[in-house]
């Protein structure tokens, strides 16, 4: 296996099912892209700054782990911005505040409310013709159908960018929101499914008795933990084992027996270390399955074997993936002159072409957990580059700091310069689920049938979140779990 998050996970649950595991991690530190580190006062996550319990996995892991009483909620964190007109706009929680609210326009306002009547199921809706005519339709498309071009504008490209570093025209629906698109097949109006799906949960959670984790806690809430993104990481790599965790080590190429009648030691990995101790350490020890979380461009530079024979991986296809910087800055208290309590802002494209706004937007991280920062200062994580902008991802700290520094002074009236800059660049932050990610899916699905005992998990298969990713983990290893028993079933 390879460590990112889904990994760790996966190793965790085959652990706790007294499967032996080794995790194989290229980095110094396991967890991928979910790490924290602190300097001067100041505590910061360069990747995930919080996630949700949206998927049941990540409420059993959480509790499992015993990390309830590390939990830290944000202040205020239904407090959302965007921008319009050049400055921060509350989003709306409710309709209510939606009537209230700037961001849209009356006209935008009344498709909203008119949605569930112009989208109501049908059997034309339904029919096959139409769902396969919808198969690559684009985020932007598909809301802009239901909600109109300003909602895209003003919701939906902002709030992509921010979470997947993507745009509303470059994503399929299909894969970057499969829930959505289910529902609108199933009920045609997405109010009328979200609002008769949460019912319905409702209704069977109670027919069980509540649910069995996360008990008392909302699953749509964001969160972090005391000390950061990283806490959770450190947690798993606890459970798994120091000595089951390989840092530094890079997987090379992978051999598979494959005697099909047979789960018992079916793979062999050639590994290269930096710890010289560990150098040609999978030589000498066979696997009797592969967990890959490794993303589908690494994959690629490894050396694959079936039956002595090579297994050539030319039918994985290129995948784009997006390139981001992340700008932690402080500024001291009294030079934030217009500073705003919530979870943090967002620009929609829209509004950085006409305001020479240059970042995807800001989260208050102090604002969020004051014990992120000293108590005189407020500490910031901006976003930068993305789909919409990928060359000024890889700009210098010095440019971005200008930018960033320049879109604060519009926005929150930052006066000066910062106390604090630290410059995350993530060259591949995340896959583009784009229109063409179904050759992906089908080159994973091709490797899982070929390469008997051979399983992949990740954001490169089932989604970006990082419930997604503990929800991959999990039920890969529940996938393993059922492959070794049915192997040893076989031999006995």
């Amino acid at each position: 296996m390879v460590g990112p998050c889904s990994g760790l996970v996966a190793a965790y649950r085959l652990r706790k099912s007294g499967v032996r595991v080794t995790v194989f991690e290229a980095e110094d530190r396991a967890g991928g892209k979910i790490r924290t580190n602190s300097d001067g006062g100041f505590l910061w996550d360069e990747g995930a700054n919080t996630m949700t319990e949206s998927a049941l996995e990540a409420s059993r892991l959480i509790d499992d782990l015993g990390l309830e009483d590390r939990l830290q909620y944000p202040n205020s964190q239904h407090k959302r911005y965007t921008v319009k007109n050049g400055a921060p706009a509350l989003i709306p929680s409710d309709p209510i505040a939606l009537m209230k609210s700037t961001v849209l326009s009356t006209k935008s306002k009344f498709k909203l409310f008119l949605e569930p009547f112009l989208y109501e199921k049908s059997s034309t809706r339904n029919s096959k013709k139409v769902s396969d005519e919808h198969l690559r339709e684009s985020v932007g498309s598909f809301f802009e159908r239901h909600f109109g071009k300003e909602v895209v504008d003003y919701l939906i490209d902002p709030f992509v960018a921010g979470t997947s570093a993507g745009d509303p025209e470059s994503l399929s629906i299909r894969h970057a929101f499969p829930g959505l698109w289910n529902l609108e097949k199933k009920y045609g109006s997405l109010i009328v499914g979200a609002i008769l799906s949460k019912l319905t949960a409702k209704g069977d959670s109670a027919k069980k008795g509540g649910a069995s984790s996360g008990k008392g806690r909302s699953k749509r809430a964001s969160f972090s933990f005391h000390g950061g993104m990283q806490t959770l990481v450190d947690a798993l790599h606890k459970e798994v084992g120091d000595n089951n965790v390989k840092l530094g080590t890079q997987v090379l190429s992978l051999a598979c027996k494959c005697d099909e009648l047979s789960a018992s030691d079916g793979w062999s990995i050639f590994v290269d270390s930096k710890d010289a101790t560990s150098k040609g350490l999978a030589k000498n020890q066979s696997f009797d399955a592969v967990i890959m979380t490794a993303p589908l461009s690494n994959v690629q530079r490894m050396r694959f074997t079936k039956g002595g024979a090579p297994f050539v991986l030319d039918f994985l296809p290129k995948v784009d993936y997006l390139p981001l910087s992340l700008m932690v800055t402080a500024f001291k208290k009294e030079d934030v002159k217009r500073p705003l309590e919530g979870f943090g802002v967002l620009i929609p494209f829209k509004e950085q072409q006409k305001h020479g706004l240059k970042t995807l937007g800001t989260l208050f991280s102090s604002m969020m957990f004051p014990d992120r920062a000293p108590n005189d200062q407020y500490l910031f994580t901006t976003f930068i580059g993305g789909s919409h902008n990928r060359d000024l991802a890889a700009a210098p700290t010095a440019t971005l700091k200008q930018f960033v520094t320049s879109d604060l002074t519009k926005l929150l009236g930052v006066e000066g310069q910062p106390t604090f800059v630290k410059h995350i660049h993530w060259r591949d932050a995340f896959p583009l689920y784009g229109h063409d990610y179904d050759s992906a899916l089908e080159a994973i699905g091709k490797m899982e049938s070929d390469l008997p005992g051979f399983f992949y998990a990740g954001n490169n298969k089932d989604g970006l979140a990082v419930g997604n990713v503990i929800a991959s983990g999990s039920n890969t290893a529940d996938l393993v779990i059922s492959y070794l028993e049915s192997g040893i079933k076989q031999a006995s």
